[in-house]
Formats: C-alpha cells, structure tokens, sequence
C-alpha cells in the first residue's frame, strides 16, 4: 500500500496543525495549551475516549474498530519543545522567546492527530487503538510518569509504537532495528572544593581548576581504557564553571555532564570508574570532591517480532528498499524506553530528509514527510488489529 490517497487530501489541514504547534512551543510538563489542541482535535474527530491529566498533561484518545471486539495497540507522538530561541525565519517561527520546537515534536503531534482522523472516519479494524500524546520527553521523563499513571492496563495496551523523524534520512525512507536503538542516559555534576588563594601564589592554594581539568581528561579513559572497545559509551563533560576574576584562584569548581550506554552493566561500570578516578585525583591533591550520578532513561529496545512487523508496514508504505532494517544504534536517549521496557514494541525514524540537526535553532520539521507517517500509522493499525 502506498501512500493513502486520504492522508495526502489531508495534507494541508495536518501542516496547519503543524504548524501552529510549531507557533507555540511549550516545555516539560508545561504543555497544556497543547494538550488542549489534541483534546480539542480527538473530539472532534469523535474518539471513543478522549482522556487528559495521564502522567501529569499527556492526553490518550481510544479509537475503536467497526469490525468487532479484538486486542488494542497504542501509538505514541510527544509533544514538548526544547529552551531554545529559534532561528529558522519561518513565517510560523516560535512566538514564545526561548522555546522552539527543535526535535520535531510538532510533527509527530500532527502526525498522529492526522492518524487519529483518518481512523476514526474509516474504523476498519477490530479492537481499539489508543493514541498517546506525551508530554516531557525533552529529560523529564512524562513516558515514564505515564506508566506509572497506569497507561498500560487503563487502556488495555499489548503492544506500543513510536515514531521520531531523523533529519539526514530521505523523506519516504524509514530506519529500524531490533535490539538497543537508542542509548540509555545518566548526568552527573562533580564538585571539586579546594582552597582559594591569590592567583600569583598558587603554592599557598589548592587549585580547584587545575583539578578539575585533571578530571576532565581522566574521565575519557572510562570508554578509551575501562569499558570492552566492543562496548558503545560516551561520557562527555558538556559544563566547567569556576572562578570570577583574573588574579582569585576560587575554592571550588563544578563540571558536568552525560553518559551514554547501550548496555546497564556498562552504565554501572561507567559510574564506578567516575567515582574512583575523581576520589583519586582529589586525593592527590589534597582536596575533596563529590559526584552525583544520576541514571535517566534506559535503553531503548526494539523487541524482535514487533520490529519485524513494523518493518514490514512501513515497506508496504515506502517499498522495502526504502527501509533500513539494521540501522546502527543512536547514543541519543529517548523516554519511548520506559513504554517498551512496559509492553513489547518498536521505535521507528522516518526521513526529514536535508534538514538541520535535531536541537539545533536552524531545525525545522519537513511537513512533506506528514503523509507518510500518517500512512504508516494508519496501516500499522489496521494490519496489527485485523485478526
């Protein structure tokens, strides 16, 4: 099947959608103009259920099928933005200073609303298809607050879906594999307390910078020297703050960063290394140093059998040379973990073809791709739900 000719007639209409969402960004769990759209839309589209406030401001509208009773599948879009100032110079530019829609969560709203639409109208089905619209999966973890809320067994989910659009994959070309897609991710903020001093008498200070720097380039060590070379991790420091003048050595200094693994044992290992490496140097040098490590969302794993048939619909949608079944896994995290890690399921990325990269103020969704996530999630319902 290619392309329904519906999801093409609707077109405009989702890139209206789109692009309004795309006007108005919201962060986090602060997503409740947002959340106020969907619900507006799902009944509209006259949805079965329509129900908001799950894991804080997500909103889930049931769907159910004209051919009888059968097993209910769920589909997920998110729906927050990033704290970024937007620099695309869009007519439908960001209006909220600050905040953009920079990972493409709009389009993934407006994908499945227009998804939602479509099956609502045609019901050609058996079952029930839940769609979810997930707020906070910029670091705030919403996928995760949503199962805890009881996603799952309110609605009777057997298995998820999700989808995200990868910028470099050509528009109508979809990537998948089974196993670790994405990475688990864990921050960490180590604090380096010295001694301050005058910076032209150092020998009277315990430089809490030079320490730190120590710290720095012992920590690439973890992946260059402690984990399996086989093993994929990144640890990168990504903040270093100390010091407010030129001639003050400061009492402290604070770095932080991420971790990213495919494995749990890796990220314990990695945790371990951090800890006895800082304690370590900071001995070495007569000063004390903490670590807070905190472990974030998990892997995301692909399970097998829904891999394969996600994969499956989304060649019947783009033809099989268009789909990458073996895509090499992305050390970017994704909260859709916490709904795989709950049912078994599978993540899939749709081309945006040559955009800017994802969280970057130039990034923009590509609204050519709408018709063909819309397609893919209307003939995944229908093929997972026709027996």
């Amino acid at each position: 099947m290619p392309i329904l000719n519906r999801a093409a007639e609707l077109h405009d209409q989702i890139t209206g959608w789109r692009q309004h969402l795309h006007r108005n960004p919201e962060l986090l769990f602060d997503v409740h103009q947002t959340a106020a759209f969907v619900k507006e839309k799902l009944a509209e589209f006259g949805c079965d259920e329509v129900v908001t406030g799950l894991g804080r401001t997500g909103v889930v509208g049931v769907i159910r099928g004209r051919l009888g009773p059968g097993k209910t599948i769920g589909l997920r879009a998110d729906m927050d933005a990033l704290p970024l100032s937007e620099l695309t110079g869009k007519s439908y530019a960001s209006t909220a200073p600050g905040k953009m829609h920079a990972c493409g969560h709009d389009g993934h709203t407006a994908m499945l609303l227009g998804a939602a639409k479509y099956l609502a109208e045609t019901r050609n089905f058996k079952g029930s298809v839940a769609v979810i619209f997930q707020p906070a999966e910029e670091g705030g973890g919403g996928g995760r607050e949503m199962v805890k809320d009881g996603l799952m067994e309110r609605f009777g989910i057997e298995t998820v879906f999700g989808m995200h659009n990868m910028p470099g994959l050509p528009v109508g070309k979809f990537a998948i594999r089974s196993g670790p897609i994405m990475a688990a991710t864990a921050e960490f903020v180590i604090t380096v307390t010295g001694k301050g001093g005058h910076a032209a008498m150092p020998n009277l200070a315990v430089d809490p910078i030079v320490i730190a720097s120590q710290v720095v380039g012992a920590l690439q060590t973890i992946a260059s020297r402690s984990a399996d070379p086989l093993d994929s991790i990144v640890v990168s420091v990504t903040k270093f703050h100390a010091g407010d003048a030129f001639n003050i050595i400061p009492d402290s200094a604070e770095l932080a960063g991420t971790v990213r693994t495919l494995r749990t044992e890796v990220n314990a290992l990695a945790e371990k290394r951090m800890r006895t490496l800082c304690q370590g140097i900071a001995e070495a040098h007569d000063a004390s140093i903490t670590v807070q490590y905190n472990s974030n969302y998990p892997v995301t794993f692909n399970h097998a059998d829904e891999t394969a048939f996600a994969s499956g619909v989304a060649a019947e949608i783009a033809g099989a040379s268009n789909v990458t079944t073996d895509i090499a896994p992305l050390m970017g995290g994704e909260d859709f973990s916490y709904m795989l890690e709950a049912r078994p399921g599978a993540f899939i990325f749709i081309g945006n073809g040559d955009s800017a990269n994802l969280h970057n103020p130039h990034y923009d969704f590509n609204d050519e791709v709408i018709p063909h996530g819309v397609s893919y999630w209307v003939r995944l319902t229908e093929t997972a739900l026709s027996a």
